[in-house]
């Protein structure tokens, strides 16, 4: 195969995944191999590919890819979520668009839309990550309500409800008045909020006083029970045992005494909403006041507000305004800062409600999932996330697990007409249940309600295996518990936690060994990523401008785990130019004519160099992979390609122009170039696979793909030729900036005299006149005269330059250099005289400046020879 002049990402892209999955290496299936699992967080149906599912997917991405070199049996189930809320929002939208009224419909006509409108957009998200090149195997694709995965989700209502940890009460919840559903705690944002704060005035029963009361929601004045005091405010003991009325409707409430009232809070009153606000409710249970719920599911006010009845919450805020203002009961109205609750999914402000739901006890279930992660079987990457998620787990609530909608797993429990209920899978058994315990089985219906969402995706790990239904299935048992989870904190209790509590109660196990946790990707200038804002591009695009490669490149360059990303599109274009680079190294390389001639001594000694350079990379690289430093990873590859391999290795052994390389150099630079596209595979899997089956590596069979080739393992290195050769590129770097610097051109060759003190030079003698185009390259054991000189390692070295500069112009520099150096030396020196720092400081720190200190004071002292050699 000829080598294209430039790289066509899209081309290789399409032709090499076809290719992956046409010859089955995404499948995985039980064998005597260590397997390397990881479940997909599944995105839900409603989804399309965002910034956060890019760098999610392309980080599990590079970790099943580089397990699958390693010679692991890699599994990745991907998935999606059918994310109950999101979704019944999408098709209530869709049926309104058609002229349809879900309340109009029937539960079953209702599901059959959602169902089509899942077949038809519920796929998109994993066919775009199909474009990202995630490795994922496609023949375990599972969604939540799949009826597997559905059944699973049903037995363990079912068990958890026998064990005693579920009940159904009224209690007071969070409820999202535009999704009509109860919300657990962990799915309410709270937000700072600008609001008004009003103060109204309460009339005392039978008297010309009023007491003045501070509220941010008027509109919830119509459901007051009560007026509370602290019993020790002198302010308002006058009023023990009076009442007072409610303004607008003129309704008598008791004026009750309670510690919980700060008297420095407002007026030092408190209206008692027992109904809308969940410590009025425990305030009003205490004290056996009346609960009146004023508001509809929707948000609208019901019959029992006795005013504004149907109008919509907000609106009914400035309406009561007025109201209260015409009647003379507003004393003032100040600006006020609050936090608001907001429902995660449909962003609509919470509503505190009374309301029957069902719940899980979670104090018990908690305390496995606590220990895991205490004593280090499940380790959380950064750790930072500790300490909330230990105080989420002491502090942890019973689990609001019903929600009120249609699309989901329906609660198996069924009523009879008497609204008697029992437990059960099926009619028939609920039916049998209600007979045995001598109840009525007339008009036995099942609860409206379905579960939450992240009840069924807390299986996840669990179900994608059938390791609820037949724990001791073949695959559940090979490939449970997983290794790997990648996701964002944000999850971390919605999500990771229910896994956990999950999957020790079924297994005793935890669900997986690890938690890469991701930070969340931010433009430039801090503000997370939003349709809103308009500041989130599309990643489809950015692929088909860069190259997937270039873009999975760019994002994880800047993304340690945890920390935000800070993504800016240069990025990406940074990956483009490495995977050019890439290319036109290869390019470089198949150009090459060859001779027989046996490889040169320098160029050996360029391959000794690199080997062991690569092998040093290998070591600090695979650290980084067992410390999730994935970041820190790939800048490393980075660096050893770009840096050591393509503008140290190549250059070294590269013939010149227009005549033949050593036959044995270029078998030993194919080599080693396969060595870094291994290296590289992970993290740019099209790009290394086109380079990989070029016929310069010989023919390669249908199965000889770098998917699957060994990746490579560290050997044993020379620490020396390392030391010494970074002491050669220093040589070379000064000497061409000594031509930058001067103007002298680079076909110029220059004399050079080395003061060896620390290197066999002989043995680079031939790389260093190569590279710096050195005319002579002698050693001297004293000093040269008339020569600008520079310190490399702890050798001297002196380029005469004759007649090629300007005498003048370079002892200004050097007094220049001179100045600057011996300011450097002096604030050195102030902090090594300062003896609290240098009794307090940790000894390499100080070690380390007064090492600046020689150097400086070194060169200090070959700078000021050189002016003197100058005359």
């Amino acid at each position: 195969m000829s080598i294209a002049k430039t790289y066509n990402p899209r081309e290789a892209e399409d032709k090499w995944y076809s290719y992956w999955m046409e010859n089955g290496f995404f499948r995985s299936v039980p064998d005597e191999r260590e397997p390397y699992t990881i479940v997909m967080p599944p995105p839900n149906v409603t989804g399309v590919l965002h910034m956060g599912h890019m760098l999610n997917n392309t980080i599990q991405d590079v970790l099943i890819r580089r397990a699958r070199m390693q010679g692991k049996n890699a599994c990745w189930v991907p998935g999606t979520d059918h994310a109950s809320i999101a979704t019944e929002a999408k098709v209530v939208a869709m049926l309104k668009e058609k002229g349809i009224d879900k309340k109009s419909i029937t539960r079953e006509e209702f599901l059959k839309y959602a169902w089509e409108w899942k077949e038809k957009y519920g796929g998109i998200i994993l066919k775009q990550l199909e474009k990202l090149g995630a490795s994922c195997d496609w023949d375990r694709t599972k969604f939540t309500m799949d009826p597997d995965l559905s059944e699973a989700v049903i037995d363990t209502f079912i068990k958890f409800y026998k064990e005693g940890y579920i009940y159904r009460g009224v209690r007071m919840v969070n409820w999202d008045p535009q999704g009509k559903t109860a919300l657990s705690d962990e799915e309410v944002i709270r937000k700072e909020v600008n609001q008004k704060l009003y103060y109204v005035r309460y009339h005392v029963k039978d008297s010309k006083e009023y007491i003045i009361i501070a509220t941010t929601r008027p509109e919830t004045i119509m459901a007051d029970t009560a007026i509370c005091i602290n019993p020790l405010d002198e302010r308002y003991k006058h009023l023990q045992g009076k009442s007072v009325l409610v303004p607008l409707v003129n309704r008598e409430i008791p004026v009750i005494q309670d510690e919980y009232v700060e008297m420095e809070f407002g007026t030092g009153c408190l209206k008692v909403t027992p109904a809308h606000d969940l410590n009025d409710y425990e305030l009003g249970q205490k004290h056996n006041l009346e609960v009146i719920d004023i508001l509809n599911d929707d948000g609208t006010l019901n019959e029992k507000a006795q005013i504004l009845v149907g109008e919509d919450r907000f609106a009914a805020r400035k309406k009561i305004i007025a109201l209260l203002e015409e009647a003379g009961q507003i004393e003032k109205i100040e600006d006020y800062k609050s936090q608001v609750g907001f429902s995660e999914r449909t962003d609509a402000v919470i509503e505190p409600k009374l309301s029957m739901q069902w719940f899980l006890k979670m104090d018990h279930l908690a305390k496995p999932a606590l220990e895991y992660v205490e004593n280090g079987e499940i380790k959380l990457i950064p750790d930072k996330f500790f300490a909330s998620y230990k105080h989420w787990m002491e502090n942890v609530k019973d689990w609001c697990i019903s929600r009120q909608l249609w699309w989901g797993q329906r609660i198996p429990a069924w009523f009879n007409e008497k609204n008697e209920w029992v437990v059960a899978k099926t009619e028939e058994e609920a039916i049998e249940e209600l007979t045995k315990q001598g109840k009525s089985t007339a008009g036995i219906r099942q609860e409206d309600d379905v579960l939450d969402t992240w009840f069924s995706s807390g299986l996840w790990p669990l179900s994608v295996f059938d390791g609820v239904r037949n724990p001791e299935n073949e695959e559940f048992k090979y490939y449970y518990p997983t290794n790997d989870l990648v996701t964002a904190p944000e999850i971390l209790f919605f999500w990771v936690a229910r896994m956990i509590i999950m999957g020790h109660d079924y297994t005793q196990k935890p669900p997986f060994r690890n938690v890469y946790l991701t930070g969340i990707v931010r433009d430039k200038l801090g503000r997370k990523m939003s349709k809103s804002l308009g500041n989130s591009p599309d990643p489809i695009e950015l692929m088909e401008q860069y190259g997937t490669d270039g873009v999975r490149v760019g994002m994880l360059l800047s993304s340690p785990a945890g920390n935000d990303l800070m993504f800016d599109v240069s990025y990406c274009e940074q990956g483009r130019n490495f995977a050019n680079k890439i290319w036109n190294a290869f390019r470089l390389v198949k150009g090459w004519e060859t001779t027989d001639s046996p490889a040169t001594s320098a160029q050996k000694t360029a391959a000794e160099w690199f080997e062991s350079r690569f092998n040093q990379a290998l070591v600090e690289i695979d650290e980084h992979f067992a410390n999730y430093r994935l970041s820190d990873a790939l800048m490393a590859t980075y660096k050893l390609i770009w840096d050591d391999f393509c503008a140290w290795y190549l250059e070294l052994v590269k013939p010149a122009y227009q005549t033949a390389i050593e036959a044995e150099t270029l078998e030993t630079v194919k080599r080693l170039f396969q060595k870094v596209l291994k290296l590289a595979h992970p993290f740019m899997p099209f790009l290394t696979e086109e380079l990989w089956h070029d016929e310069i590596f010989g023919q390669r069979e249908a199965n000889d793909c770098i998917i699957i080739a060994e990746f490579p393992t560290a050997e044993a290195y020379n620490e020396k030729i390392i030391k010494d050769f970074s002491v050669v590129q220093q040589i070379i770097s000064e000497v061409r900036n000594i031509r930058n610097s001067k103007g002298i051109s680079p076909k110029i060759a220059l004399p050079l005299a080395i003061n060896a003190a620390e290197v066999d030079y002989e043995k680079y003698k031939e790389n260093i006149i190569k590279l710096a185009n050195i005319e002579t390259l002698s050693f001297v054991n004293d000093k040269v005269s008339g020569a600008v000189s520079f310190l490399a390692g702890k050798n001297e070295c002196y380029v005469a330059l004759e007649n090629n500069i300007d005498v003048d112009a370079e002892k200004e520099r050097i007094s220049k250099e001179i100045e600057y150096l011996k300011g450097f030396l002096n604030a050195v020196d102030k902090k090594l005289s300062n003896e609290r720092f240098v009794q307090n400081a940790k000894p390499e720190i100080v070690e380390n400046e007064k090492n600046k200190k020689a150097d400086a004071e070194a060169k200090i002292q070959i700078l000021e020879e050189s002016l003197v050699s100058l005359g």
